[in-house]
This record gives structure tokens, C-alpha cells and sequence, in this order.
């Protein structure tokens, strides 16, 4: 099976190096849904944007274009706008054989590498089209609990099966399970006090939050289950018995079960704390269930498609489970027979992300063959 040409290699880095120079935070899409809509407006296609951006207190919606087949069908690729936040500008360039920021910070490889490879594909399926036709949906937040995707309306897309490439490992890796992830935010209210003077007077909402995580089981609880406290902040000087703690944590198992189990022994602790005699606090929690976690079956279609097509370009298939969210776990929420595929990124959200010139061009090559072998499964 054919893969990409040269020149369609060569313009895949080009749109990489310029889709991660824009920068692209959550929330901050703009200027990168801008560039993305013009090289498919100016390829032919229409691009969709729905209104997703504002109830998130972002500045664009998810956009969605589409190249139909010669048959019936559909195949969705689903790929993300944004990043984490990016320390200063980004300056891709290629240092043995890989993109990375010539900069300090991230490279935005996660996911502007899929987005580059997404404008491949229509680029190419648009010169020959395909027997089915290619769904494109580009969402936004997807770094802050899928955001976008969790907004996307289920009812406009036409796709029974699709792919993100979000997962930060070694190509031929197809995510088959994905943990259902809680988040907590606790606020502590003490009552300040001269720390010198009159320190008896206080209740220190820090020793009360102190208290509470250091009870906390933390870290990786079992082969499913991790929980962490991630932000622990409060006080506003030496001399002051702090009246204010806020802490934000996190549970998450490939078990639903587990990890609601996990985020509410979280809860308890604090609850613990907070009443205890000798600095006694008001305690003020929130618990978000943020996205629901997935175990897919090795028959399942879009398993059975994935592997083909990687076995096409020359790569085993391996199913992993992993601890981290996708696009794809909100896309199955909403009746997608999503799968996340590995794009051979590497220390995705770190300052010394990477990705190699032979990933890029290989997450192309089976995207190519995804959609060229859609038609027996879909």
C-alpha cells in the first residue's frame, strides 16, 4: 500500500512548524482555528464552528470539515487545538532528525503534530478521494478535561468510528482502555491571627490542609488507581496564622468503582482536618467527575481497523491501557467507536518535548491507511 509522496512529506513539516509557532493555550485557540480554516477554506472545504468556545470561557469552537467518499461511509479524525501553557514563543526547528523548541518551553508537538497530519490527509483524499469520506473535527480545551469534545454535538457528526492521535508513545501503541478521572477543589476558612502575639487566637487553615493531605494515600494506589494533590496554596505573611488553604487534587482508575472510592477517602481526609479541635476550619469542597474512562474490545471495529492500517506501514500493534484522558473518551461517551492511537511524540507537556521527522511522517502514512482501509469496517 502506497504511502505519502515527497512532496506531501515535505508539506506535512512545513504545516507542523507553522501550526506550532502560533501559540494555542486552552481557552486561547484564536489565531490557530484561524490558520487551520484558512488551508482548508482555500483547499475547497467548507469549516463548521460550533459554539462551544464561549460556555468555556475560551475565544473559538470546535471546527469540523468534511471530504465525502465515492461510497457511503465515514471515518472521523479528531484532533486538538490547544496546549498546555507554553512558557514563551515557540521556535520549531530540527535538531538530529527531530522537531524541537529552539526556545525554553514546550513545542506544542501534543497535539499540533496530529493537527499537521489532519490537514495531510484532506490535502491528499481531496486529489484522491477515498471510498469513504473523511470527517475532520479540530476541538478545543481538550488539555483542561476535553473541554470542546465534551461539547461537540453528537447529532451533527456522521462518522460511526474515528481516531485521535494523542498518545505520547511509540507508534503501533493503540490505547484500548482509559481511567475515569475526578477532580477536588478544597477551601479551607480558618481564622487569621499575629503569629507572635496572639497565635492561640488563630486557626490555621494551612496546618489544617497539611494535616489532611499528609493522611492522604497519594501516588499510585494499585495497578488502576492514582490520586495526587497537585496545587497546595495559602497564608499571606511569616507573622500570620493563615485563615485560608485552597488544594486542588485528583483521582482517577481504569475502574470507575475505584476511583470514586479513591477521590472520596480524599474528601474524608479533609473533612478529618478540618474538624479537628486545635484549628478548626470551615471546609469548602467541590468534586468534578470530568470524564468517564473506556475499556474497548480487541474485536471491536475500529481496533480491527487500526491494526491493519498500522500493520500497512510497517508497525506492530500493541493495545495499552493508559492513565491519561483523550478526545476519544468523550467521543465514546457520545456513541463514537473512538480510538487513540500512539503518534510517537515524546515528554509531550515537558521543555524538552520532541518529535521525530520519521513520527510525523509515519502518523501520516497511517492516517493515509486508516481511511484507504475504512471501507471494510465501517
Amino acid at each position: 500500500m502506497s504511502r505519502a509522496g515527497g512532496r506531501e512529506r515535505a508539506v506535512l513539516h512545513e504545516d507542523f512548524a507553522r501550526l506550532c509557532a502560533v501559540l494555542s493555550p486552552s481557552r486561547e485557540e484564536r489565531a490557530c482555528a484561524d490558520l487551520v480554516r484558512r488551508e482548508l477554506v482555500e483547499l475547497g472545504l467548507a469549516v463548521e464552528e460550533d459554539g462551544a468556545g464561549a460556555p468555556l470561557g475560551g475565544d473559538c469552537g470546535n471546527l469540523v470539515a468534511r471530504i465525502p467518499g465515492t461510497g457511503d461511509g465515514w471515518l472521523l479524525i479528531c484532533t486538538h487545538l490547544d496546549t498546555v501553557p507554553p512558557s514563551g514563543p515557540i521556535d520549531p526547528v530540527v535538531v538530529d532528525g527531530g522537531w524541537e523548541n529552539a526556545g525554553d518551553g514546550i513545542l506544542g508537538a501534543d497535539n499540533k503534530a496530529a493537527v499537521a497530519v489532519a490537514l495531510g490527509l484532506a490535502r491528499h483524499f481531496l486529489a484522491e478521494p477515498a471510498e469513504v469520506g473523511l470527517e475532520l473535527v479540530f476541538t478545543v480545551v481538550e488539555e483542561d478535561a476535553l473541554g470542546g469534545a465534551k461539547a461537540l454535538d453528537r447529532s451533527g457528526l456522521r462518522s460511526r468510528i474515528g481516531y485521535t492521535f494523542d498518545h505520547a508513545s511509540p507508534i503501533g501503541e493503540i490505547v484500548v482502555a482509559s481511567p475515569t478521572y475526578y477532580r477536588l477543589v478544597a477551601e479551607l476558612s480558618g481564622v487569621a491571627a499575629h503569629a507572635g502575639i496572639r497565635p492561640q487566637d488563630g486557626r490555621s487553615a494551612v496546618l489544617a490542609g497539611a494535616r489532611a493531605v499528609a493522611s492522604m494515600r497519594l501516588g499510585r494506589l494499585d495497578d488502576e488507581t492514582t490520586a495526587n494533590v497537585g496545587v497546595f496554596e495559602g497564608g499571606t505573611a511569616a507573622n500570620v496564622v493563615p485563615d485560608r488553604c485552597r488544594i486542588v487534587g485528583e483521582a482517577r482508575s481504569l475502574d470507575p468503582v475505584k476511583a470514586e472510592q479513591a477521590i472520596t477517602s480524599m474528601v474524608d481526609r479533609l473533612g478529618d482536618a478540618a474538624n479537628a479541635a486545635d484549628c478548626e476550619c470551615d471546609l469548602d469542597v467541590s468534586v468534578a467527575r470530568l470524564f468517564d474512562g473506556y475499556r474497548t474490545r480487541r474485536t471491536a471495529a475500529e481496533v480491527r481497523l487500526a491494526e491493519a492500517a498500522l500493520r500497512d506501514c510497517g508497525y506492530e500493534p500493541e493495545p495499552i491501557v493508559t492513565g491519561g484522558g483523550s478526545d476519544a473518551n468523550a467521543l465514546i461517551v457520545k456513541g463514537v467507536g473512538a480510538v487513540n492511537l500512539a503518534n510517537g511524540t515524546e515528554r509531550n507537556h515537558q521543555p524538552d518535548e520532541r518529535v521525530s521527522l520519521a513520527a510525523l511522517e509515519g502518523m501520516l502514512d497511517v492516517g493515509l491507511a486508516l481511511v484507504r482501509r475504512a471501507a471494510e469496517f465501517v
